[in-house]
């Protein structure tokens, strides 16, 4: 399964992917950091689209065509606040990507990209979330076959550093 997992340090919204996972906030209407990049970069059809949907639940998630995106399709996902982990925060954030890839076989995705959920202004912390993000792919993967490739965006070195880490420390295990 680990082959088909691709850890990259970059710009989301960049990558030629069938669809990007959008770190957004339950309004699905933009936000900071990668939830605003994404929105600024799909377009206005983007945010009409969101606005119909008329928000998501924490763990949950909802797809939109990618409209000004190389992504053909965006899977937005609304991750937990970091709260100091006694209030389900790994469960919700674990949900978040298991939605993400029920979707992504929904509509026969089969190239996706994630950011790190959560980990931003949500305070969710990187090594706890990255070892969550990998886990829960790689038994996406174990169990289904319709992903060829899920990549992993990190926005700067540490995230990459960490992610890469955790991915290490599972295929030694």
């Amino acid at each position: 399964m680990i082959q088909q997992i691709l850890i990259l340090q970059g710009d989301i919204t960049q990558l030629e992917v069938d669809a990007i996972v959008n770190a957004a906030n339950s309004s699905l209407l933009g936000g900071g950091g990668v939830d605003g990049a994404i929105h600024r970069a799909a377009g206005r059809e983007s945010l009409e689209e969101c606005r119909q949907l008329k928000g998501c639940e924490t763990g949950e998630a909802k797809i939109t065509k990618g409209y000004n995106l190389p992504a053909k399709w965006v899977i937005h996902t609304v991750g937990p606040v970091w709260e100091g982990g006694n209030y389900g925060e790994d469960e919700l954030l674990a949900s978040c990507y298991r939605h993400s890839l029920t979707l992504a076989e929904e509509y026969q995705i089969k190239t996706i990209a994630f950011p790190a959920i959560s980990t931003g202004v949500y305070r969710f912390p990187m090594e706890r979330a990255s070892k969550i993000a990998i886990t829960e792919v790689n038994k996406f993967l174990h169990n289904h076959n319709s992903l060829k490739q899920i990549i992993f965006v990190c926005f700067n070195q540490s995230a990459y550093d960490s992610y890469q880490r955790v991915m290490q420390e599972i295929t030694e295990s």
